[in-house]
């Protein structure tokens, strides 16, 4: 039994006493009628499914997302994938002392490390007015960029992933300028800074970093449809030209590429496509990277259904 292991570590079969946090919680009830508690419960390394079964009333009400708790329980397989299965479970006392920022997924670096890249690689923007553009609506994200996660689930779902997730692209992105020289740096740079960034409005996050669900706009609109009217104001602010700003707005209309994932329109120019290759990637190599750190070299993981139902493989380290 241990005490302060990553969910990563833990094997099938294992039995174990250990800290998590709630990220979702629901009462069901099974064919028999009995009720149960369908929890997935996370830490800094990742997720998993858990059951409580047979719980009582009083179980069902006093657990809620983004409560840390500690459990006993065992780890067992149920259709391919590890499982917890609870034996007991009860809310942190002060007296187990417990940080929540330990047991919460957290971005690589530094925000404000991050917050200052992200402002650089606005800096570079030569066309004038595109640069107090991008320049106005970080400045109107405010502090909220510092922390705010990408998804409620999914990629970049992590304390400061937006920002990750948008400096990231930025990296890459300028390296295929070196390669494809005839890319407009401006255009790609905008369009990277801004293309997620009215998630700030499609997401609801507490104070930890942490999605709780998506806003109402949100859920109308999307970000996709609420970042074209941030552009489409901030530009009327700072006088930019309508082809920049109706070229920006294309961008973003069609960086996730198809109609059902939510882009009526395809791209239609060199900076718009690679936007939309350059999130893709981002997105799957998170994914991978999260996936393959929750095994052991030579193990495949659980199939994934972001990439495709796919499992990957973890190599051996030489």
């Amino acid at each position: 039994m241990v005490g302060r292991r990553k969910l990563n570590e833990f094997k099938v079969g294992e039995l174990f006493i250990a800290f998590f946090l709630i990220r979702k919680v629901e009462c069901k009830t099974t064919g028999s009628g009995n009720k149960y508690l369908d929890i997935l419960l996370g830490d800094s390394s990742g997720e998993i499914v858990a059951r409580f079964w047979d719980c009582s009333p009083e179980d069902e009400g006093q657990f809620g997302s983004n409560m840390l708790v500690k459990v006993k329980g065992s780890v067992v397989e149920w259709q391919g994938k590890k499982q917890v299965k609870i034996d007991k479970i009860r809310p942190v006392i002060e007296e187990d002392g417990v940080d929540i920022k330990e047991y919460i997924p957290v971005a690589p670096y530094a925000p404000e490390e991050m917050y200052e890249e992200l402002n650089g690689y606005a800096l570079k923007i030569k066309n004038q007015k595109l640069k107090k553009m991008v320049q106005l609506i970080i400045a109107e994200s405010g502090e909220r960029l510092l922390i705010h996660p990408a998804a409620v689930q999914n990629h970049h779902s992590l304390r400061s992933g937006l920002l990750y997730h948008t400096l990231t692209m930025l990296k890459a992105g300028e390296k295929l300028t070196e390669v494809y020289t005839f890319l407009d740096k401006d255009l790609l740079f905008a369009g990277i800074i801004l293309h997620d960034m009215a998630k700030l409005e499609e997401i609801d996050a507490n104070q930890l970093g942490l999605a709780t669900e998506y806003t109402t706009e949100g859920q109308l609109l999307g970000h996709i449809v609420q970042g074209i009217k941030r552009i489409g104001k901030a530009s009327r602010s700072v006088g930019l030209d309508v082809e920049t700003s109706i070229l920006l707005e294309h961008m973003l209309l069609s960086h996730h590429y198809e109609p059902e994932f939510g882009s009526p329109k395809r791209p239609m120019f060199p900076e718009a496509e690679v936007l939309h290759y350059l999130d893709i990637l981002d997105a799957r190599m998170y994914d991978m990277q999260k996936a393959l750190g929750e095994v052991q070299p030579g193990e495949f993981t659980d199939r994934l259904w972001t990439l495709n139902n796919r499992r990957l493989y973890k190599r051996e380290i030489n």
